[in-house]
């Protein structure tokens, strides 16, 4: 079973956020030596008021702390991007990470991404598609000729290639039916989404795994990403953390997502959503994750905007002695 570290790069309003940088150094060494299999980054463009470091920046910046972990995004809003680009900092982020690159990729939701780009929201699934198949053929094939619907390659090749045999692996995010099944036909692994209820992604690993075998697939694994606070109390775990994941739901609401208190108390939509207690309780409730679904690779996010640094490790070392 591996663990991986789901980090925070967004920041509340007029934090300073240049301040912040050495924390989260200190994380990513702190879930290294912790044992942590992996490190994931979040992804979006015009989050204002909330301050957000760049994805591809922060990825490669981090990459060498993060020595013999896997790292990727969680996850890169694809058909917002060329896939010419995607491809060659893909390569580059492979080469840099000694092969342990992993490209986590998801259709998007924000309207405002999408007009600013000039992406109409109806075109993001063949957009996705195509770029995956045209990704995968840059990666392994010395000059590429692709005449597709949105994007061309005419008898060329991109500057770099990955070390890894056929380039990174793409795992896909995915929350209605129909993405899910594209996920297991096109995708090396499905990565079931932070706020997905437990009751939903039961029923949607049963989609999943009958499309797995209908196009006889096996994925490299099952990834699963949850919001995570291990404290040193169970009685005060959620008191610690509570302040900012709401304030990280609340932005997810005002962002168009489902809304934490549209029609549950915040108690009430945590439950089955976030795992949070003490170690013995998340020991519990990860046993209870891997015996319902299956999954065996866990990526905890256990910062949002407003968690102070000091509750943040003691999280992280906590984890890594649960998954030891």
């Amino acid at each position: 079973m591996k663990l991986g570290l789901f980090i925070n790069t967004q920041f509340p309003a007029g934090m300073p956020v240049a301040e912040r940088i050495p924390e989260l150094v200190q994380q990513v060494r702190a879930a290294r030596d912790a044992g942590f299999h992996s490190l994931w980054f979040p992804h979006h463009y015009l989050t204002s008021p909330l301050q957000m470091l760049q994805i591809s920046p922060m990825m490669a910046f981090l990459a060498a702390e993060a020595k013999g972990m896997v790292i990727g995004p969680n996850i890169l809003i694809l058909p917002l991007l060329n896939p010419v680009h995607v491809a060659e900092e893909s390569a580059t982020l492979d080469v840099l990470t000694g092969g342990n690159y992993v490209l986590g990729v998801g259709l998007g939701y924000r309207a405002p991404e999408f007009d600013s780009f000039g992406i109409p929201p109806n075109e993001r699934a063949p957009r996705f598609v195509e770029s995956i198949q045209l990704m995968r053929r840059l990666w392994t094939e010395d000059r590429v000729t692709h005449a597709g619907r949105f994007y061309s390659v005419k008898d060329a090749g991109i500057s770099l290639k990955p070390i890894r045999e056929g380039g990174p692996p793409v795992y896909i995010a995915a929350q209605v039916d129909a993405a899910i099944k594209r996920a297991a036909r096109i995708g090396d692994a499905w990565l079931i989404v932070n706020a997905t209820g437990l009751q939903t992604v039961q029923q949607q690993m049963r989609t999943y795994r009958a499309a797995l075998a209908e196009h006889g697939r096996t994925p490299l694994e099952y990834p699963i990403a949850r919001e995570c606070y291990v404290g040193a109390s169970h009685a005060t775990a959620f008191d610690e953390c509570r302040a900012a994941l709401e304030y990280k739901y609340n932005a997810y609401a005002a962002w168009g997502m489902e809304s934490p208190t549209a029609k549950l108390s915040f108690a009430e939509f945590a439950r089955d959503r976030f795992i949070i207690g003490d170690k013995s309780s998340v020991a519990e409730e990860v046993a209870r994750y891997r015996e319902l679904l299956g999954v065996d690779h866990f990526i905890m996010r256990v910062q949002w905007p407003g968690l102070e640094q000091d509750k943040v490790l003691a999280s992280i070392r906590r984890l890594g002695e649960i998954f030891a």
